[in-house]
């Protein structure tokens, strides 16, 4: 039967490799004379170039030999004995694939093949007899066959590269057409530099001109890269900026710590030239990267801390398959959940929100990794959050719903309350409801020792999960510090100051914070909950933390403007409920390290179920009154005994 209907038909896969197999053998020459000659008029002309550059090959060794005084035996011999050479040479280039290619894209592969080539085409020479003593003499002197073999071998190679040689000027001729290419710096001769300098050759299109590279290792000094050579090491960047007309410098060292940033950044600066950089060694997929990888410089490289890896065997054997749901779906660290979750294959995703324009935004930039499921509720509405775990049963919650702004929360207690503290006994209530495995609720390091209404909400909060140890839930708690670029976080309100220009406000010069990107607070929550047994406190070990007045100048520098010059920085004084330091770990709690590097694990006591409901039932009671003060007060956490009970290492269950 013809499956292969004229005009708008379905083709059948099968019936057209049949046909394809078969149509050799139905049309005979036909068919295969096409293709013969297609390729012989590729292939011939440079079997014939490789077939007259074999001639002169071993001509020149026998003339050099006899200093051109060639006995007439050797003479009589060559003749016999170069066709076959060039037989055996043209067989062996065929059988190494040496015809056939696109040699202007040639690489160190092929020119692996015309060296085992030469080297199979001399085997075969020396089978034949190439020197082979005959009468008491050889037909051809050793030297003469071992160098014509290798000046042939060079020849092959030559014409071939030489092809992708003037392939590459003349696109290079072409693409520059009087367009003007940005002189560019690059600092770092390692693999990574060698890979994106040689893509920026290879693609004039890019607009970049390599006219140098700095390096820190002196023996690379005077040392050329693809043509480009190393000059001086990262001191020397103003002067070559300056000497060399550069307009940029891309720092290509994707191992390059926060202080080498800085310090680029800084001499950059001096420079007057424009930094862009690299992808970090944990951004950089399957270890290679290219000239489209290059970016601008972000705040969170120089921020003087190192990036943390995740366990990714430990967390997919976590997600994979589990019905999965997260609060806060589409809030800052809610959606960056959502994302990483979806990519550990979990059978559903539910996203619990009261906001449907995030969850649309989520819903829509996530696609279609994964089966997703939408909740549009309050986590303050105890029914409805309780009918939405009933039907759709998740197996872990990542309970990210919260208020966070502390000013504005030390004027709203009772809305603090509300979501921080009510929203999450309505979670863990459900979640114990339907017998959720685990539940890992996002807090902060504003939650030590609260001074601020914000703080103390969550401390209550974190009380609240940590004694639903029971009915096999294993619930645990992540504080993390601020978070890169969440919404109303410092950095964004310090751009959007600079846009308006200025003034840049900071409350005192001697404010410190804890900062990380979304990305990593992300993967910390997701360790956490495949590292938890339950009742643990995780907090990541964040590095120095960070001066917000350096941190406004940094942005503003950023921006491309100076500080106090360009944009003035003004100090407005402390707000309510703001230290000018936070806290990551409790004194009177003892805390160790677990087995990913970077996370430590405090186990404190923990409190008492039904001293911790009567707490939140009078917190209710003063909601519903109205009554700040007194729930301001109700809100601090209760002093506890002190607690030396610690977790020695957790590890992945």
């Amino acid at each position: 039967m013809n499956r292969m209907n004229t005009g708008h038909s379905v083709i059948d896969p099968m019936s057209v490799h049949a046909d394809v197999d078969a149509l050799p053998r139905r049309s005979g020459d036909r068919a295969l004379a096409p293709r013969i000659v297609r390729r012989l008029r590729r292939d011939v002309p440079l079997a014939l170039l490789d077939l007259v550059l074999v001639f002169p090959a071993y001509m020149a060794p026998l003339a050099l030999r006899f200093e051109g005084k060639i006995p007439s035996r050797y003479w009589h011999n060559f003749w016999i004995f170069v066709p076959i050479a060039a037989a055996l040479h043209l067989l062996a280039n065929h059988s190494f694939g040496l015809y056939g290619q696109m040699w202007r894209y040639a690489s160190v592969q092929e020119a692996r093949r015309i060296v085992l080539a030469g080297a199979a085409a001399f085997l075969l020479i020396v089978v034949g007899g190439g020197i082979l003593i005959v009468g008491g003499t050889r037909p051809m002197p050793l030297s003469t066959v071992v160098l014509g073999s290798a000046l042939s071998v060079m020849a092959f190679g030559a014409i071939r590269f030489q092809n992708r040689l003037f392939g590459f000027r003349r696109r290079l001729t072409a693409t520059d057409g009087g367009s003007r290419r940005v002189r560019m710096l690059l600092m770092g001769a390692g693999d990574a530099g060698e890979m994106v300098l040689k893509d920026i050759l290879a693609h004039p299109s890019l607009g970049l001109d390599p006219v140098a590279i700095v390096d820190d290792d002196r023996r690379k000094l005077g040392r050329s890269l693809h043509g480009v050579q190393v000059v001086g090491g990262r001191d020397a960047i103003p002067s070559l900026a300056s000497r060399l007309g550069a307009e940029e410098l891309l720092l290509s060292i994707p191992t390059a710590t926060s202080e080498i940033v800085r310090d680029v950044a800084a001499l950059c600066e001096q420079a007057q030239i424009h930094l862009r950089v690299l992808p970090s060694v944990r951004e950089i997929v399957g270890g290679r990267v290219a000239a489209r990888d290059m970016r601008d410089l972000r705040i969170e490289d120089l921020l003087g801390r190192q990036q943390v890896e995740t366990d990714l065997g430990a967390v997919r054997s976590l997600l994979e398959g589990q019905r999965v749901l997260i609060t806060g779906a589409g809030g800052s660290i809610g959606s960056e959940i959502v994302r990483q979750v979806a990519e550990f294959e979990p059978s559903s995703l539910i996203l619990l929100d009261h906001d449907e324009t995030h969850l649309h935004d989520v819903e829509t930039g996530l696609g279609l990794i994964c089966p997703l499921e939408i909740a549009l509720a309050d986590v303050r509405d105890r029914g409805r959050v309780r009918e939405v775990f009933l039907e759709r049963q998740p197996q872990i919650v990542f309970h990210a719903a919260a208020l966070k702004h502390v000013p504005v929360l030390e004027s709203h207690p009772r809305e603090a309350v509300y979501t921080n503290v009510i929203g999450t006994a309505n979670v863990m209530d459900a979640a114990a409801a339907v017998k959720t495995q685990r539940c890992v609720l996002i807090s902060s390091d504003k939650a030590i020792h609260p001074v601020s209404v914000m703080g103390a909400s969550k401390r209550f909060a974190e009380d609240i999960v940590r004694s639903a140890l029971h009915g096999g839930m294993r619930p645990c708690v992540v504080r993390f510090g601020n978070v890169l670029g969440s919404r109303g976080s410092v950095i964004p309100t310090f751009l959007r100051q600079i846009e308006a220009g200025g003034p840049v406000t900071v409350t005192d010069p001697s404010m410190t914070r804890y900062f990380m990107s979304v990305q990593e607070a992300v993967q910390l929550v997701l360790q956490a909950a495949a590292l938890s047994a339950g009742g643990e406190v995780f907090t990541l070990d964040m590095g120095e933390q960070v001066n917000i007045l350096d941190l406004a100048r940094k942005v503003i520098r950023l921006a491309g403007r100076v500080p106090g010059r360009d944009v003035p920085i003004e100090i407005t004084g402390i707000r309510p409920g703001e230290k000018l330091a936070e806290e990551l770990h409790e004194p009177d709690v003892a805390s160790a390290p677990t087995d990913h590097p970077g996370i430590q694990v405090a186990r404190p006591r923990p409190p008492d179920p039904a001293a911790l409901r009567r707490r939140l039932a009078e917190l209710e009671r003063l909601v519903v009154d109205g009554r700040d003060a007194e729930l301001i007060d109700a809100m601090r956490p209760e002093p506890s005994p002190t607690s030396t009970e610690t977790v020695a290492v957790v590890g992945a269950s």
